[in-house]
């Protein structure tokens, strides 16, 4: 009972709040539409199908806190019903400086994918790539895959400040790289490595 008043306490300012904030949020949907096509035309055949769950679904709430979550719930409801949510209606991907980068990114990925493929490389939990196993490349060509690397890196960085930017909100540039990471692992191919939130590296 002290635990549902508190919540009862909670909409209440919620709703105070909401008199003078309006109810922004970040377009996460459509930012997964938005990274899975540009992934697609990096990788082109080597994008694995999205055939899976990606990780870290919300679980079914505790039943002894059903109460709780329905008063959380109609209160959102209710929210967004009163102050309606500034929800960008286009995610825009289309401007030349992110087609640019794309075309960049799927030209050097034919030199990189010799190095996911042996495991000398692996995807990272923060959207970018690493060299994982330097034993797995020969000492010649180490040089040479640091570099791929690091322009890789570089492109990528840029890529999420550039679609931030061309959807007029910098803010979201976190978020924006938050979901490529995860949409990089979920559509690697088979055999790839990449770091778990612990940063250990697990092959899919």
């Amino acid at each position: 009972m002290r635990r549902l008043k508190l919540n009862l306490l909670l909409v209440a300012a919620i709703f105070v709040a909401a008199c003078v904030t309006i109810n922004v949020y970040f377009p996460a949907a459509q930012a997964e539409k938005a990274a899975d096509r540009i992934i697609s035309d990096v990788w082109g055949r080597d994008s694995a199908p999205d055939g899976e769950e990606p990780q870290g679904r919300l679980q079914a709430p505790d039943a002894r806190f059903a109460p709780v979550t329905m008063v959380r719930y109609t209160a959102v409801g209710m929210l967004d019903f009163l102050v309606p949510r500034a929800e960008a209606q286009d995610f825009d991907i289309e401007t030349p400086e992110i087609r640019a980068l794309t075309s960049a990114m799927n030209a050097r990925h034919k030199k990189l994918k010799p190095y996911y493929d042996s495991g000398a490389i692996g995807l990272t939990t923060d959207g970018l790539i690493a060299i994982r196993d330097r034993n797995q490349v020969p000492l010649a060509a180490r040089n040479t895959l640091r570099q791929l690397v690091d322009e890789e890196n570089r492109d990528r960085n840029a890529l999420y400040r550039a679609i931030a930017e061309a959807n007029d909100q910098p803010e979201w540039e976190n978020e924006i790289r938050e979901t490529f990471a995860q949409r990089w692992i979920d559509r690697a191919s088979k055999g790839w490595w990449y770091q778990g939130s612990g940063g250990q590296w697990t092959q899919k």
